[in-house]
């Protein structure tokens, strides 16, 4: 039942950190990238949120037992702040532009989007979550919703955009109060 629960937890946290990618990737769509382009720029972003947080999970992992139930008050903490930031960022960009979706604009996207998933890796591996099903949810979520977002984009035109995003920092921001109020 544990594993259960971790699972659809991990799944929620990477719908949500996904969130920023699709919310970005509606930008990027209305720039009309071919079809191609768009298979490549969610490969990419699925794949950066594969690294990202793997690398947060093995600083994660260093850092509990370091540092012991210390380091799982800094997890929640990380994942509230991460959230917040989600939310206020959407009200500070209004009116960015997009970065180009081909060659290193690609990567400079992808890398972008998937900073948080460094985060929340970090903190989930202060928490001791299995790796692979971190890299599997993360990193699926991420180019389902980067693909999703970039194909509305190419036929709406950025409506639904800073409403993904707001919704994903409040799920972040809820799952870093469950973990500080349940340790």
């Amino acid at each position: 039942m544990a594993v259960l629960a971790e699972m659809v937890t991990l799944a929620i946290m990477a719908l949500a950190l996904g969130m920023d990618a699709f919310s970005v990737s509606l930008g990027v769509g209305m720039m009309q990238p071919r079809l191609r382009q768009i298979f490549y720029i969610g490969l990419t972003v699925g794949i950066f949120h594969v690294l990202m947080p793997v690398l947060g999970v093995i600083a994660g992992h260093l850092l509990s037992h370091t540092f012991g139930l210390f380091a799982q008050y800094i997890g929640g903490i990380l994942l509230v702040i991460m959230g917040i930031q989600m939310i206020v960022w959407v009200f500070r960009k209004e009116g960015a532009q997009a970065v180009s979706p081909s060659g290193r604009g690609t990567m400079l996207f992808a890398l972008s989007v998937s900073l948080d998933s460094f985060s929340a890796g970090l903190s989930l591996g202060i928490f001791g979550v299995r790796t692979v099903a971190v890299m599997i949810c993360f990193g699926v979520a991420a180019a389902l919703l980067t693909w999703l977002g970039l194909l509305i984009g190419r036929k709406f035109q950025g409506w639904i955009g800073a409403y993904g995003e707001v919704l994903g920092g409040t799920i972040l921001v809820v799952f870093g109060l469950k973990l500080l109020f349940s340790i």
